[in-house]
């Protein structure tokens, strides 16, 4: 069976996430996309973070029962920051009959070199890119192991919707039903 994985910080997931989550799951060969909820991305700031239980919590709000898309917790336990090639190494020992791919936007792909053991994550997995205006693709765009997607996209973001808490705007549409009710009955991000 082959997986996508969507790492992310989801802080908070939005429409924009699900859009691609859900494309990636219907319009590719992926039997199942899961959003991996990463503690600590080395590439940003700890504090600005909720609570790993919540961002995981509103995944699974966010998701719903869609059967494709799946609320993934598996670097919770591992050691942090956490490192793509060391999930991907984990989860293949944990789940050896699953063929794992990996999702990510052009934004990234411009500067996975930087990313730790990349040149293994290559030799060894899919790389699934939904493309970003305004982002170049660097070298790696021609890789083998690298598919060119042109998913749909909004043009929003995860600090966006934080900032508006913050302003007392609303953030409705931007997030699904169940997530904005429970930012708005938890006071999350105020």
């Amino acid at each position: 069976m082959k997986i996508g994985l969507f790492f992310g910080s989801f802080n908070p997931i939005h429409v924009g996430h699900l859009i691609i989550a859900n494309y990636m799951a219907s319009y590719t060969d992926l039997k199942e996309v899961w959003l991996v909820v990463s503690p600590q991305n080395p590439f940003k700031q700890k504090q600005s973070l909720a609570r790993d239980y919540d961002r995981l919590h509103l995944v699974r709000l966010a998701i719903g029962d869609n059967p494709k898309l799946k609320a993934s917790n598996i670097e919770f336990d591992l050691p942090k920051p956490s490192y793509t090639i060391d999930t991907l190494t984990y989860l293949k020992e944990k789940h050896p009959t699953k063929e794992f791919v990996l999702i990510m936007g052009g934004d990234n792909l411009g500067t996975f070199h930087k990313w730790k053991n990349y040149e293994l994550i290559l030799d060894n997995h899919q790389i699934y890119v939904y493309s970003r205006p305004k982002y170049e693709l660097g070298n790696l765009a021609t890789h083998e192991k690298v598919s060119l997607f042109e998913a749909p996209l909004m043009d929003i973001s995860a600090s966006y919707i934080r900032k508006a808490i913050q302003n007392g705007q609303s953030i409705q549409y931007l997030v699904v039903d169940e997530v904005f009710e429970y930012i708005e009955a938890s006071g999350l991000y105020k």
